[in-house]
């Protein structure tokens, strides 16, 4: 069962809601491409959820208890969303860039153009 939900998560939810996100965002900050976030960033950002999601989630179902689950998934979920936030204002989508800059946050990260070309 516990699989399962993972498995759904990662192949309907997953995508869906990275989508959401970053068609979303780029609409209400007024872009005229919509997708051009999307686009380059979708990939990665679902790579990264690949790695991240079913983690947090086994770890929640294996070893937390029932009443604290809830409270485990939203700590998650915000570490999650900080990350999107991050990925969409600066990042490319990889842990990779997120975890450099945490490491060295007042180090200027080159424009996401330079950083394609590599």
């Amino acid at each position: 069962m516990v699989l399962r939900k993972l498995f759904l998560d990662q192949t309907i939810a997953s995508p869906l809601a990275t989508t959401v996100f970053y068609t979303g965002v780029s609409f209400l900050e007024g872009k005229e491409d919509v997708l051009e976030d999307w686009r380059d960033k979708f990939l990665n950002t679902y790579k990264t959820g690949l790695m991240y999601w079913p983690f947090m989630q086994f770890l929640n179902f294996v070893l937390v208890p029932l009443y604290l689950r809830t409270a485990v998934m939203g700590c998650s979920a915000f570490l999650w969303a900080a990350f999107l936030c991050f990925s969409q204002e600066s990042g490319d989508g990889t842990a990779a860039v997120a975890l450099a800059w945490l490491l060295s946050p007042r180090t200027k990260l080159p424009p996401l153009d330079s950083r394609e070309e590599k």
